[in-house]
């Protein structure tokens, strides 16, 4: 069944395209936010509040999370970070209909490794092993 123009996106349908680098499916990506920071402002003989004027704009790192496999794409990026050597790429987020096709893409820009945690391991579970990747970066945008 096709998506009609306003039904809203399912979040499980979903792929990232990380610049020169083949990942498998992640399984979590969250961190899709930006703010821009009040300033506070107040003439003398103004009324007793603060004027609230635009400040600076930050944005929160982007989270990647995906079962560990035998490919060392992602941990090669980590790894070089890690050296010294930051590595800075263009991400994209797209979310995808019932048929797989794009219809919707947030741009992630100059995207760089800050954190990494590896999987937690548990004798008595059945889960799938999960790593991360907390990526700072210079800005996102919506471009479709």
């Amino acid at each position: 069944m096709a998506m009609r123009e306003n039904d809203p996106f399912r979040n499980f349908r979903f792929r990232v395209e990380i610049d020169g680098i083949n990942q498998a499916g992640f399984t979590d990506v969250s961190g899709i936010d930006a703010t821009i920071d009040p300033i506070e402002y107040r003439v003398g003989n103004d009324p007793t509040h603060f004027r609230k004027l635009s400040g600076l704009t930050k944005y929160s790192n982007i989270v990647l999370k995906w079962g560990s496999t035998n490919s060392l794409d992602m941990y090669n990026w980590i790894q070089s970070a890690l050296e010294g050597k930051i590595e800075r790429k263009n991400i994209a987020i797209h979310a995808m209909d019932e048929e797989g096709g794009d219809v919707a893409t947030w741009s992630v820009e100059a995207a760089w490794p800050q954190k990494y945690t590896g999987p937690t391991f548990d004798s008595k579970g059945n889960a799938v092993a999960i790593e991360q990747l907390d990526l700072a970066h210079e800005g996102i945008k919506r471009t479709a």
